[in-house]
């Protein structure tokens, strides 16, 4: 892989951008988290290579080879500087990196490499048999990234405001508690306001579901819940006694929909959650409920992989 960078040993926000309206968006987020973070912002940008069989070039083209691929990494080049030089001018601290290869492996490897204190993405929420066959370079990076990753969607354009309630999911795992303590620093500085709101969704297992209602349903639920509650509230006090403001919540449902439910009811500036990283045919077949949230909410979404 081709790699173009002006070395720095600042942190680092990386911003994954494609140069289209919805990465335009993802680099006014990380512009304002790089400022609260005292960062260095870096725009990355990746060149994917066509193959160089005859029926990928038009006639009259270059066809694809070493003087093909010099072109267009100068031609992308320019536009990362173009860039580059628009937030200089606005007195922004950045730099530029250019990668040949997939994007998501581009910026996952970046990441890696710079040791980064998160990645800031555009994500357009594809649906249905497109998202199951395409997926999208948000989600593979989500699943991936060695460090956190905000998700930004189109019409978050505008709402870069001061993060003051922040939802909170969790499964009350041990990967679960490790990425709520990774995400909590990118919420710096945090005021008097800011207020996280810790989640847990439950759902009651196929087995009490599949021949329809038997007794022991209700009372399922019930010792789910106050399980869950009792949790919630350890939680809840383990974070107030690091200075937050914390509220929670148990509610029974498919995990995804309720955190895209409460978020939306309750009007958060953020969710921030963990991923397990699920690969290969598990990972096609079932997703995440990570994934799920970043295609369907209505507001920026900070993931961890755990």
């Amino acid at each position: 892989m081709e790699r173009i960078a002006t070395p720095s040993p600042s942190p680092r926000i990386l911003v994954g951008t494609d140069f289209s309206p919805t990465a335009a968006v993802a680099v006014d987020w990380a512009v304002r988290l790089a400022q609260r973070q005292g960062a260095r912002l870096e725009l990355v940008h990746a060149v994917t290579v066509p193959p160089s069989a005859p029926e990928y070039v038009s006639p009259g083209a270059l066809p694809p080879g070493p003087i093909f691929t010099e072109e267009v990494r100068q031609a992308a080049l320019g536009r990362l500087e173009t860039e580059a030089f628009a937030l200089r001018e606005k007195g922004i601290d950045v730099e530029v990196y250019l990668g040949i290869g997939s994007p998501s492996m581009v910026i996952c490897d970046r990441a890696e490499e710079t040791a980064a204190r998160a990645v800031v993405l555009g994500t357009r929420g594809l649906t249905g048999l497109r998202h199951l066959l395409l997926g999208s370079t948000a989600e593979r990076v989500v699943n991936k990234a060695p460090c956190p990753v905000l998700s930004v969607h189109p019409d978050d354009q505008g709402h870069q405001r001061p993060l003051r309630t922040v939802l909170v999911p969790t499964d009350f795992s041990a990967a679960a508690e490790r990425a709520i303590h990774a995400a909590l620093p990118l919420l710096a500085p945090q005021t008097a306001e800011t207020r996280l709101i810790l989640l847990h969704a439950f759902n009651l297992p196929i087995e009490y579901t599949a021949y329809g209602p038997i007794p022991t349903s209700l009372h399922y639920l019930q010792d789910t819940g106050l399980d869950a509650e009792r949790h919630l509230q350890e939680m809840a006090e383990k974070l107030a006694g690091e200075g937050w403001t914390v509220d929670w919540v148990a509610r029974e449902g498919d995990p995804s929909a309720v955190i895209v439910e409460e978020a939306k009811n309750r009007q958060v500036d953020l969710i921030a959650m963990g991923t397990r990283g699920l690969s290969g045919l598990r990972h096609l077949f079932l997703g995440s409920t990570a994934e799920r949230v970043v295609q369907q909410a209505g507001c920026p979404v900070m993931t961890v992989r755990g």
